[in-house]
């Protein structure tokens, strides 16, 4: 009874004293916004026929089909070109701040709103990767994804750096952008505009809204320690449930499409992979489609391959070197995919997603690669190197860190 009395008091620390796995969801924050980013960068030349006015999914169609599901869009506020710029530019700028990590949180919620107004504006536009971007962008705001990699942790590092010295360290950035948001929200809300929609999104907005001047004001105002601590406390919390979930989604995906495989005859007589490699639409490269189908034993072990890793995957996690093993493998058939069958970002955001899984010894050995890479360009260019931010020291999280 002690031992178990003191696992779970030990489980329950790990979860509540750090945001577990801080690689792992910079990474996931990075892939995601570049995926969304490289997509509306390459979509810009047509997308007034994607999701704006001149869309053959009409405004009056998106209205309709809104109304009857409850999506959130800021499309449907109004159906003026110049608004439908505005939030296609609002898309890809947070995009670029959120792969960047300047104030990951707000830039998330940004990322959020700009991901489901386009996509809910036009449901019939994606390849299966807009789904899992879809789901991806509301479990990142819940996410502390900026820890490493990113303008935040940055200036962090050199805000501590100030205390120590003595310095004040003040940030008016922060409120004067949680001032001009809070308007914006406050007048969309008494505008009616979330009328209809599912509460969902306007809760996260609220929610957040007001838990960023809690945590400010506690952070001002506070007397002692303690709330500060409580407000980490909560926030580790939701963020390590926020990773769960991402891991949980990403074993889902593989266990689903796997076991509905299996259902399928072209799957059991291992010729499903054939035939995408023959439609015309799935072809940008016919000639090494015709070579890769072209070995009849080739094709029966790919599909015979996907399966049993799509099955297996979820039931290696607790092997460390299986599930390594596997995890590579899917992600170079990700690749291959994107290559052979001309789904790019389907293949990004599901890399992306696989991210979650990388062992965090390789996460750091990569940051350690592009930091000493990064001071190489800089003593070429004759800049000096900055000090590079300290890690957060936490354990990895059991779903993510000890399996990896």
């Amino acid at each position: 009874m002690n031992r178990f009395a003191l696992s779970v008091s030990s489980a329950i620390a790990r979860i509540t004293e750090s945001a577990l796995g801080p690689y792992q969801s910079a990474v996931i924050r990075i892939g995601f916004s570049t995926t969304w980013l490289l997509f509306l960068l390459r979509e810009f030349p047509h997308r007034e026929e994607l999701y704006g006015p001149g869309s053959p999914w009409s405004w009056d169609l998106a209205q309709q089909l809104i109304a009857s599901n409850s999506a959130f869009t800021a499309l449907m506020w109004s159906d003026g070109r110049g608004w439908f710029e505005f939030v296609y530019a609002l898309g890809a700028l947070s995009s670029v701040l959120l792969l960047l990590g300047w104030r990951t949180r707000t830039m998330s919620v940004l990322f959020m709103i700009g991901v489901l107004s386009l996509q809910n504006r036009s449901v019939f536009m994606g390849d299966g990767g807009d789904n899992v971007l879809h789901l991806m962008s509301v479990y990142l705001v819940f996410t502390r994804c900026g820890q490493v990699w990113s303008l935040d942790a940055r200036r962090a590092e050199r805000a501590r750096r100030a205390r120590a010295r003595g310095e004040q360290v003040s940030d008016r950035v922060g409120p004067a952008l949680w001032v001009v948001l809070g308007f914006s929200l406050i007048a969309v809300t008494a505008g009616g505009r979330f009328g209809g929609a599912d509460l969902t999104v306007p809760v996260i907005l609220w929610g957040v809204w007001v838990g960023q001047a809690v945590w400010w004001l506690v952070g001002r105002r506070a007397k002692s320690g303690e709330p500060r601590i409580l407000l980490d406390v909560v926030a580790n919390i939701v963020h390590n449930a926020a990773l769960f979930v991402i891991t949980t989604e990403a074993c889902l995906i593989y266990a689903t499409a796997g076991w509905y495989k299996i259902q399928g005859t072209r799957w059991q007589d291992g010729t499903a992979v054939y035939y995408p490699l023959h439609l015309d639409y799935f072809s940008p490269w016919p000639g090494l489609a015709d070579l890769l189908s072209s070995s009849g034993t080739m094709v029966m072990l790919v599909t015979y391959g996907t399966v049993i890793v799509q099955v297996a995957f979820p039931f290696t996690l607790f092997n460390r070197r299986v599930k390594n093993v596997l995890l590579a493998v899917m992600m170079t058939e990700h690749a291959v995919i994107a290559v052979v069958l001309g789904l790019p970002f389907f293949s990004l955001a599901m890399i992306a997603t696989d991210a979650v899984f990388l062992p965090t010894s390789l996460l750091h050995r990569l940051g350690g690669w592009a930091a000493r890479a990064r001071g190489r360009v800089l003593a070429r260019t004759g800049r000096a190197t900055p000090s590079r931010p300290r890690a957060p020291e936490s354990p990895e999280p059991t779903h993510v860190g000890s399996t990896a």
